[in-house]
């Protein structure tokens, strides 16, 4: 059992949704479509409902069409032409499907849907941003979702989290957890979190206190650390530490998001694996 399943902290892949599909986040993705696709079913007063004809609904017959022919595999002639029945059907699909289902439907829809100019590119937009405050491990991309955390970063950062208690795996571990807060993410902190674990690791290292910049240069010596390798993380820390840094309180108007606070979690826990398994050889 891993240190955050015996302590009771969430893992990684559930922390940032990577296999899996929580509640809300399928709750999301489904009042999107509702806004950018369903809710443009019309009414017709010739027909007295809502139908899927060229006349009434041209947008929506289309995608169902294509729906039922190239993703769900069905006759045609099993298609209702009452939206009413159809809804449904769909709605029952979407929340009964698998996670990685979920996605599929929302990428077919998503190109499959004739939608009027820049509102595909809204919806894009507006499914990121869903998933991003979801902390989901995808993203559309070009039309596609597409992962944006894969197995490697995961399990960099699992391996440290299921290490011994320290001060590094506390760091790292409230680094996660800023990250994936659903309600209120600080990213900010985050990276702060995931520094001062390696900050943290390189002092015990050496057995002295001091800041990263300091005794990242002592380390090179101590554990054979490439000279690249040094330079990267020095500039790392100067990019969290100098006037216009995340430690500085300039940057409280700076944008920092996701992205740059999972960079820095996945960055940082591969450096302290790196730096342990240096360290454990004889």
């Amino acid at each position: 059992m891993r240190f955050s399943e015996r302590h009771g902290y969430k893992a990684v892949r559930q922390a940032i949704q990577i296999d899996s599909i929580s509640t809300e986040l399928r709750n999301s993705l489904w009042s999107l479509l509702k806004l950018h696709v369903w809710d443009r079913a019309r009414f017709s007063q010739v027909e007295n409902g809502t139908f899927l004809t060229t006349g009434s609904n041209p947008a929506l017959k289309v995608l169902c069409d294509r729906l039922w022919l190239h993703y769900f595999k069905e006759p045609l002639d099993t298609l209702s032409y009452d939206w009413s029945d159809v809804l449904p059907s769909l709605r029952t699909y979407f929340f009964t499907c698998s996670w990685h289902d979920v996605y599929d439907f929302v990428e077919f829809v998503a190109n499959y849907f004739p939608f009027a100019y820049e509102q595909q590119d809204q919806f894009f937009k507006n499914c990121n941003a869903a998933l991003e405050r979801e902390v989901a491990g995808y993203r559309f991309v070009n039309g596609l979702i597409t992962p944006i955390t894969d197995e490697a970063q995961v399990a960099e950062i699992d391996a440290v989290l299921a290490g011994p208690e320290g001060p590094v795996r506390t760091h790292l571990r409230r680094g996660l957890e800023l990250l994936a807060d659903r309600k209120s993410p600080d990213y900010r902190n985050s990276i702060k979190e995931s520094i001062s674990a390696v900050e943290s690791l390189v002092g015990t290292v050496l057995g002295e206190k001091g800041t990263l910049g300091q005794l990242i240069k002592k380390l090179e010596t101590e554990i054979g650390l490439h000279p690249a390798l040094r330079t990267a993380f020095s500039n790392l820390y100067g990019y969290t530490s100098d006037e216009d840094g995340i430690r500085h309180a300039i940057m409280e108007a700076k944008t920092v998001g996701f992205d740059e606070a999972k960079f820095f979690l996945v960055v940082c826990s591969a450096f302290v694996n790196f730096v342990d398994s240096k360290v454990a050889k004889p």
